[in-house]
């Protein structure tokens, strides 16, 4: 069994994960229509932006641990719009009481993904607790989500993809968590969205309720 010591495992078993994380954005995103998106800051922004600069897309620059309380709102405020929320451990370990008010408020709309690769992959890829023994999912089931599991091949990503997708409310009653374990790697930047906090909220606005 894998073990924390000084801040190390004994075996880097994210660097053997199947899965990658732009490959597994892209599939997240293809054919999305028009579901309403939220990334959380660094690699989810990129990855996001490199399928495209979609307008529907809102990317959060800074705001750690912002993304799943964002895309609750927008779940809450547009109920017939599949909100997909996308984001990394260590943006989710910084807003995990999220997670609660999205128990507590059950809107089935709402898909929360965690690309997690254990890392924190903006300041050096030190460590997350995602590493040791934390479960996020068996966190997001005991806050009330309906749907929470954890994801680490290619065959179960493939199984869970219609109901991250589609409308929760179809099959079950509630919110939906997914962890996806991911390679620990550095692939760069690649497409980045706009930077002005002003012009992502307007072309957001605009493509959602179609005001000039």
């Amino acid at each position: 069994m894998d073990k924390m010591f000084n801040g190390t495992l004994d075996r880097d078993r994210a660097a053997d994960y199947p899965l990658r994380r732009r490959e597994v954005v892209a599939q997240l995103l293809a054919d999305r229509g028009d579901m309403l998106v939220v990334a959380g800051l660094g690699a989810p922004v990129w990855d996001c932006t490199a399928v495209e600069d979609h307008p529907l897309n809102f990317p959060l620059w800074g705001a750690m641990g912002g993304a799943a309380a964002l895309g609750l709102g927008l779940a809450m405020a547009q109920p017939g719009r599949r909100v997909l929320v996308i984001t990394g451990d260590g943006e989710m370990l910084m807003g995990l009481g999220a997670l609660t008010t999205i128990g507590a408020q059950q809107p089935d709309n709402l898909a929360v993904v965690v690309c997690d690769n254990e890392r924190y992959g903006e300041t050096g890829m030190q460590l997350t607790h995602t590493a040791g023994n934390l479960d996020l999912p068996a966190m997001a089931l005991a806050a009330g989500f309906a749907t929470a599991a954890k994801i680490s091949s290619d065959n179960e990503f493939k199984a869970a993809l219609p109901a991250i997708r589609t409308a929760l409310g179809r099959t079950a009653s509630g919110p939906g968590f997914w962890s996806i374990k991911i390679r620990a790697e550095e692939t760069g930047i690649g497409a980045m969205p706009p930077k002005d906090g002003v012009t992502l909220k307007d072309r957001f606005r605009s493509a959602l309720l179609g005001q000039k």
